[in-house]
């Protein structure tokens, strides 16, 4: 059976269904994962509810009601097949739309997941969207938000674009009309929100040698540039406003920064997906801020919110979001400031260090990718800290960038192997992972994804 055959399957099963219940995860991936199936099923009139959890596992079981409704899985399940058995989940109430690595289960659990077809950078959220398209093609409305989960979850990051089947999403989004895609265009993050010179200095990949990381080098640039990066009332200017003759001499000029300090150039170019009938110079006008306003609402334990703004709410609940966005970028940022002024330890292959129970579990993981421009990006980063729902546990996350990841790292692998071994869990992406394991396992946790790593390098 192959993608298509099992999204038409999957859009069957939840039709035929008198009730639903959505499980799905916290993050910007699962939020818009639970938003494009909640409107999908509620369209056909079939009542829906949903749980969020921040992570498939036995405390969070009892979470997951024990009724008549089927059971739809997003962006979860596929590595905790076991748990639903163990829990008495027949294959006839359950029904997974995941990305993530399928764990071996006795029970044949209907599952759709790009990875069975080699579909790597396709999300839940992805996989979402194309079972809500084929309940009803009126349903190309949401394809925004699969895009919105899609960049949330990283599917652009390698290539700098969203691709097969991901694009198809795009393309839909286009023809509906509410995303304009932006072609050879500047990699960095906060083009609606940031002034350009802020942007700018933010970009950590690539590195831009004299730019990033430094603000007032990113502003004597753009003066040696001559482009203006000032609107007629004197306010700085984001790089959506920016036009396009300005923006293609900013290019070139940072492509040729770049060149003469010896550096790749070729992640200096990516994809932007702008959302027209969002309001400018916001959070919501493109994908990867509406993404992280997204896991600013999961993070503080506020998934719903993030769900009533991907289907339309733009008063109470996105006050709260961009509340919560701020306080997010606030801690996050004294997260990072922490991880940099104490310092890490470096092992052969790679750095850490523990935060204790200074900062949420939930941020460790954003803190750790941001610290990474400024510390040896040669190395994987690991930060530790204490369970924020068991005491006696240990949330590690791990982060690297792309280059890294084509040397032959895998993340993921190295912390799902190591943690098995002294009992915990883990999962993720090759560039960017997440495990917990016993407290008391931390020194030889950490000697062990050394040595992973170490054999990965190899």
């Amino acid at each position: 059976m192959g993608l298509e055959s099992c999204i038409r399957q999957a859009a069957s099963i939840i039709r035929e269904h008198e009730e639903a219940t959505i499980i799905s995860h916290i993050d910007a991936d699962g939020i818009t994962s639970e938003a494009i199936m909640s409107q999908a099923i509620a369209r056909e009139e079939i009542p829906v509810k949903s749980v969020f959890l921040r992570q498939l596992e036995p405390d969070a079981m009892t979470l997951v009601p024990r009724d008549n409704s089927l059971k739809i899985f997003t962006d979860l399940g596929a590595g905790q097949q076991n748990l639903l058995e163990e829990n008495g989940f027949g294959t006839d109430e359950v029904i997974i739309l995941d990305h993530h690595i399928s764990q071996p289960c006795n029970t044949d659990y209907f599952q759709v997941n790009g990875l069975d077809f080699g579909h790597t950078k396709l999300s839940a959220a992805g996989i979402t969207y194309f079972v809500a398209r084929e309940m009803d093609s009126s349903n190309r409305d949401l394809a925004k938000l699969g895009i919105i989960g899609n960049v949330g979850d990283m599917m652009a990051r390698e290539s700098g674009k969203l691709v097969e089947p991901a694009s198809g999403i795009v393309e839909d989004g286009i023809i509906h009309g509410n995303v304009d895609r932006h072609s050879h265009d500047l990699n960095i993050y906060g083009i609606s929100t940031r002034p350009v010179h802020i942007a700018m200095s933010y970009c950590d990949d690539p590195l831009i040698p004299g730019i990033s990381n430094k603000k007032d080098g990113a502003i004597s640039f753009l003066k040696k540039l001559g482009v203006n990066t000032r609107s007629e009332r004197g306010r700085w200017m984001v790089w959506e406003e920016i036009s396009p003759e300005d923006k293609k001499t900013i290019i070139n000029g940072l492509y040729e920064q770049m060149i003469a300090h010896g550096e790749d150039p070729s992640r200096l170019i990516c994809e932007h997906y702008l959302f027209p009938d969002e309001m400018a110079r916001t959070a919501l006008r493109n994908a990867s801020e509406y993404a992280t306003m997204l896991n600013a609402c999961g993070r503080w334990t506020k998934p719903y919110t993030g769900s009533a703004i991907c289907r339309g709410d733009r008063n109470e609940h996105y006050r709260d979001a961009e509340n919560m966005l701020r306080n997010h970028r606030s801690i996050i940022r004294e997260l990072m400031e922490y991880i940099l002024g104490r310092g890490v330890e470096e092992l052969s292959s790679l750095q850490y260090i523990h935060v204790g129970d200074r900062f949420p579990d939930t941020i460790v993981g954003i803190g750790a990718g941001m610290s990474l421009s400024k510390l040896n990006y040669n190395k994987p980063i690991m930060v530790m800290c204490q369970d924020g729902l068991i005491p006696d546990r240990t949330k590690v996350s791990m982060r690297t960038v792309e280059k890294v990841v084509q040397q032959g790292i895998d993340l993921q692998k190295a912390l799902s192997e190591a943690s098995e071994e002294f009992g915990g869990a883990g999962g993720g992406h090759a560039i960017a992972a997440g495990a917990f394991i016993p407290k008391t396992a931390e020194k030889e946790f950490v000697k062990r994804v050394n040595r992973a790593l170490e054999e990965q390098y190899a």
